[in-house]
């Protein structure tokens, strides 16, 4: 089925499948995009200007090989002040343009589509920014959320929120919760 001229073609048994709340929605890091955040290798490449380094040799070579995550992990390693130094320049670098035209809309449209017949959410995040809650709040949907490492039984009697799956940047300067970030494989 097409719900928009030239629009994706949704197979009937997906449909079915949300009507009886059994589809969890996942999401990456394009649903940032207009919020002028980055992709994870734009993300690295934004961590290594922000603490002033460059790739060392190993580093280029997990980098060039689509290896972010052992990139940063290499990186925490060798950096002065290591783990904390990245995860500073990375909430550094996941600034939001919350007033971008169309900053939110993605997030605004997830958070409603993601719910169930039941209005369960059913909504997984690997992204750590904080645009879900710019988006529930502008459009009067609230959730319930869950922040690796504490993530829900997925049971649907037991689940009904958004998922950071990898974590949240907290609002406010926090070592404690940017430590707790699963950000590297390390």
């Amino acid at each position: 089925m097409q719900f928009i001229a030239n629009g994706p073609e949704i197979p009937n048994a997906l449909l079915q499948a949300h009507e009886e709340g059994r589809v969890v929605f996942f999401c990456g890091a394009g649903i940032s995009y207009p919020a002028g955040l980055p992709g994870f290798k734009g993300l690295v490449e934004q961590i290594y200007d922000l603490t002033g380094t460059a790739l060392a040799e190993i580093e280029r070579e997990a980098f060039d090989r689509g290896q972010f995550d052992a990139t940063l992990d290499l990186l925490e390693r060798r950096l002065p002040g290591q783990r904390l130094a990245v995860r500073r320049a990375l909430a550094r670098a996941l600034k939001p343009k919350l007033r971008r035209k169309g900053a939110t809309d993605t997030h605004a449209a997830l958070l409603r589509l993601a719910r169930s017949r039941e209005d369960a959410l059913r909504l997984v995040t690997t992204n750590f920014d904080r645009v879900f809650h710019t988006a529930a709040k502008r459009t009067g949907q609230a959730f319930q959320m869950y922040t690796a490492p504490m993530l829900p039984i997925p049971k649907n009697s037991r689940w009904n929120g958004l998922v950071y799956l990898h974590g949240r940047l907290p609002e406010e300067p926090d070592d404690t919760a940017l430590n707790r970030l699963v950000v590297t494989s390390g």
